[in-house]
């Protein structure tokens, strides 16, 4: 469907038009959002619970027996894309991104609904329900229910459920002195969104930017499978480095990022270029950047896109270098062809290094 088709056929406004953010670049920022979940009372422990909030993982991870542990997360947002359709896509897939990034296999999902239902006609909110259902036909779960309420502004989302060997789940803290760093999507997604905002990308770029956020994150239940695979998360609304920041915080390592290595989006480093950026980009790196070393500290183009808000992400490996070959191989094979070594884990103490 062509970024262009938009509810206004229907004298609708258009969804993007709706929100004051749009998909992961509409996340509290990490420093306010590490502020708040320090409020919380800590909680009894539970043996069983094998992940928890305290490392800012991707899922909770609840062990069932010795052989299955159940995965939960919920994820939603507002609109990034104005085609309805495309907007439940995006949202599916991001969701079900965190099941995969824990090593796991999605079970069933429930959808999350709010919508201004004097503004919205019903076909429009059928067709964002579709596109979040036809994600999770091609995870091979059903959508087995959910909530809606009245809101005044358009949200989508789901609660993911999935299952792992308890021994396969792999969290972000697990990252070793080392290891390869692999990305298996390239960044972009907040600068396209900005762009499709100011009607300054092109249909090729749309086509890029849906290709992307709608490719589930599938590779990171076999990658869980190989004992040298030691670290998975994916890259959202914090950035990579925000991501990375979090990776070298919960192992306690420092997480070096080779800036020429990175890949990007075809089209993306000149709309960066021409100031195409998002706000979440200032306020992740007002949050993160304090922990950050090297080169973007001077070169401000660079460090907009490495904090950068992608929405439905890649997965960021942390694995031994024996078998990163073998990763990018399996990442490609699942339809990752611009997965890349960006980096190693060296000897630190929660920080990044750009180089």
């Amino acid at each position: 469907m062509n970024s262009t088709i938009q509810a206004s056929e229907s004298q609708e406004p258009a969804l993007t038009s709706l929100s004051h953010g749009g998909g992961c670049g509409c996340k509290i920022a990490p420093g306010v959002l590490s502020e708040l979940l320090a409020q919380m009372p800590v909680s009894a422990p539970f043996a069983n619970l094998l992940v928890g909030t305290e490392t800012a993982d991707d899922a909770a991870v609840y062990r069932l027996n010795d052989e299955q542990a159940l995965i939960a997360t919920t994820d939603f947002f507002m609109p990034v894309v104005d085609n309805p359709y495309d907007f439940g896509r995006i949202a599916a897939t991001n969701a079900l991104s965190d099941v995969y990034a824990m090593g796991g296999t999605p079970i069933l999902a429930l959808a999350i609904v709010g919508m201004p239902i004097k503004v919205l006609s019903p076909a429009t909110i059928g067709e964002i329900l579709r596109g979040g259902q036809s994600v999770c036909q091609n995870a091979g779960i059903p959508v087995a229910g959910g909530h809606s309420i009245d809101s005044v502004e358009p949200i989508y989302g789901l609660v993911a459920l999935g299952l792992a060997h308890p021994d396969q789940i792999r969290r972000n803290s697990d990252a070793k002195v080392g290891d390869k760093l692999i990305l298996t999507k390239p960044l972009g997604v907040g600068v396209f969104s900005a762009a499709l905002k100011k009607g300054k990308l092109s249909d090729k770029g749309y086509e890029t930017m849906i290709r992307s956020t709608t490719m589930l994150n599938k590779v990171g239940a076999e990658l869980a499978k190989l004992p040298q695979v030691h670290a998975l998360t994916d890259v959202t609304g914090f950035g990579l480095l925000g991501h990375a920041h979090e990776m070298a915080r919960a192992a306690n390592v420092c997480v070096r990022v080779s800036l020429k290595d990175v890949p990007l989006l075809d089209g993306v480093l000149e709309l960066a270029q021409d100031g195409l950026v998002t706000g979440a980009s200032g306020r992740n790196w007002a949050s993160y950047g304090q922990h950050v070393e090297g080169i973007v500290q001077e070169d401000i183009l660079w460090r907009n896109l490495l904090t950068d808000p992608q929405t439905s992400g890649g997965l960021l490996v942390a694995c031994d270098p024996s078998i990163a070959d073998q990763v990018l191989a399996l990442a490609r094979s699942f339809g990752h062809e611009s997965a890349a070594i960006v980096g190693e884990v060296v000897a630190g103490q929660g920080t990044v290094e750009v180089v």
